[in-house]
């Protein structure tokens, strides 16, 4: 995959999981986990650029390590809303899949990096 594809596509995730944050409903438990979300999802993408300018190895192996937690976290925020019944449809679906999706990819490029 090439790294602007990657790019935009962690860039259009963060989007697509703002847009959706503002389906869910106004409570204190459902902010905690808008809150949550929002920081995981668009950190992602933050720490994806930051990569890309890295000074050295090292900072772009930390950068995508990021990444790799970061994603796992936004995945962990989306299996949470479905099983607690806050939220449900093909949106969301989709983006616990993607969120899965870039864990892998991120997961896969840390393993290569430590060859």
């Amino acid at each position: 995959m090439k790294n602007r594809d990657l790019g935009d596509r962690i860039f259009n995730f963060a989007v697509r999981v703002i847009k959706f944050l503002k389906t869910l409903k106004r409570s204190d438990e459902n902010d905690v986990i808008r809150y949550q979300l929002a920081k995981a999802a668009t950190s992602i993408g933050a720490n994806y650029e930051e990569a890309q300018g890295a000074f050295s190895k090292d900072d772009f192996k930390y950068k995508i390590g990021i990444c790799f937690k970061e994603s796992k976290e936004s995945n962990y925020w989306l299996r949470i809303i479905k099983a607690a019944g806050l939220s449900e449809g093909d949106e969301l679906e989709y983006l616990i899949k993607e969120s899965f999706e870039l864990k892998n990819i991120f997961g896969k490029s840390m393993k290569t990096m430590s060859i």
